[in-house]
């Protein structure tokens, strides 16, 4: 396959790169950058892009089977803090970058999108999103260490899931576990839907690596079209 990673430099892109290719297939790695990029792995390209702009994307799509987006504002692997900022600043980035995704694939309807996204939009219990609570959404803030105003960026992405959800292209979104991070890669994990997946302790966790693993085995094998997964040990 060709796959497309936006966001390749990031901690969960660049482990989506080197798992597709490890897997055989052709990546074309976009970043905002790429002019010092020393990558040169086989069956790798390297190319600009603005996530932002519906022709930038288009311009990138012939021949590619599915595209991963892992935008962030910033570049959250270098300066995470900054990313953080960035995201408080104009938490409606999210929702925009899915509909100039959206929009590039009108011209492409073949070619499949998939999303990473947040975890705040996953439901608790039936009906009861974290996202719509400010005390669940502080609570979780405070314990993975993010200022509370970051409340506003969980909300962002939650609208560009809805904002995916009104469309009849082929996307998909991942939630990722609430707590996610560089570890090992075990391929072992358990897949949900639209509720965290919860490990023995009751904690929502997986690593970057295996992250990675389940984004490109929903590129390989489609399960979730027009529909959003989530994983966990």
């Amino acid at each position: 396959m060709h796959i497309g990673v936006i966001g390749a430099t990031g901690t969960i892109g660049s482990r989506v790169v080197t798992e597709a290719l490890q897997r055989g297939h052709r990546v074309t790695a976009f970043s905002r950058d790429v002019s010092a990029i020393t990558d040169r792995r086989e069956n790798l390209t390297w190319s600009d892009i603005d996530v932002l702009d519906a022709a930038s994307i288009a311009a990138a799509l012939p021949g590619m089977d599915v595209l991963i987006s892992g935008f962030q504002p910033g570049n959250a692997a270098k300066d995470f803090e900054d990313t953080v900022r960035r995201s408080i600043a104009d938490p409606t980035v999210y929702a925009t970058a899915a509909r100039a995704l959206l929009k590039a694939l009108e011209s492409h309807p073949r070619t499949r999108l998939i999303v990473m996204g947040g975890a705040g939009s996953l439901e608790l219990e039936p009906g009861v999103v974290r996202a719509d609570h400010d005390e669940l959404i502080h609570a979780s803030l405070d314990e993975l260490g993010l200022p509370r105003e970051y409340a506003a960026a969980v909300r962002g992405h939650r609208e560009a899931l809805n904002v995916l959800r009104a469309s009849d292209r082929l996307w998909t979104y991942f939630s990722p576990a609430e707590r996610i991070g560089p570890g090992e890669r075990t391929g072992r994990f358990r897949v949900g839907g639209d509720q965290p997946v919860l490990d023995a302790d009751g904690v929502s966790r997986i690593s970057a690596e295996d992250a990675a693993v389940a984004l490109v085995d929903e590129a390989e094998l489609p399960r979730f079209v027009q529909r959003r997964f989530t994983v966990g040990y």
